[in-house]
């Protein structure tokens, strides 16, 4: 008996790690909705149109919570097996909290903590009772691996996402969902800069297949991109 495809929200999948996923989840026979800001989806267009009944393309911004509920509203009648919130910027890698302006450092905050959060909150609820709950976040935010500073503020943006999903964790003690913090090591994209370790071909189906690994393995994971637990 054939079996209809899962299906996956990919939040914030316009471009490098995101937009990899897309084209992970498609080649793995996935239906895949994926998001990006209005100014910025082009790149999916162009990858739905080889593939229409398979990709769909949504636009949000996640720091505007009314085009998060819009979203959502749009999607009611979507069960999802995986959601996963990609969404995230950085900022000048040598700028130390001491430097960093308080509008950029609400910039990162808001759009690499609260924002996914917000995700989270707004579409738990159409997760499936045995799918998963993803969000990107980085080796970076461990604070045990800190040991030589840099990239100060997306640190913190990473170590407090961690924290806020621990704290979603803890408030849903018992749900059988997966709860996922990746890590998908240092890549070679438009964020993580040319001299990155990582290629996208080394990191996202490892990636992936970790995810689907932990599937039906309920709690909160912090897990890298081969698997590796992260410590906090």
């Amino acid at each position: 008996m054939k079996t209809s495809p899962k299906t996956v929200l990919l939040v914030g999948a316009s471009r490098g790690l995101g937009f990899a996923m897309t084209e992970e989840y498609l080649r793995r026979g996935w239906k895949v909705i994926a998001t990006g800001r209005a100014d910025s989806t082009d790149r999916l267009r162009q990858l739905a149109a080889s593939c229409p009944d398979a990709l769909d393309v949504e636009v949000v911004d996640t720091t505007l919570p009314k085009q998060v509920a819009n979203l959502r509203a749009s999607l009611s009648d979507r069960p999802l097996d995986v959601l996963f919130v990609n969404a995230g910027v950085t900022n000048d890698h040598c700028e130390t909290i001491a430097d960093v302006s308080t509008e950029e450092f609400i910039r990162v905050m808001v759009t690499n903590s609260l924002s996914p959060m917000r995700v989270v909150e707004t579409f738990q609820d159409l997760v499936r009772p045995d799918g998963t709950i993803g969000l990107m976040s980085s080796g970076q935010g461990s604070l045990t691996n800190n040991t030589n500073g840099n990239h100060e503020v997306y640190r913190g943006s990473k170590a407090a996402l961690n924290m806020f999903m621990r704290s979603f964790a803890a408030r849903h003690a018992g749900d059988p969902r997966t709860l996922l913090l990746m890590a998908p090591g240092w890549v070679r994209t438009d964020m993580g800069g040319p001299d990155a370790r990582l290629s996208i071909e080394e990191s996202i189906p490892n990636l992936l297949d970790t995810m689907e690994a932990h599937q039906g393995r309920g709690g909160l994971h912090y897990v890298d991109y081969m698997g590796r637990t992260v410590p906090w």
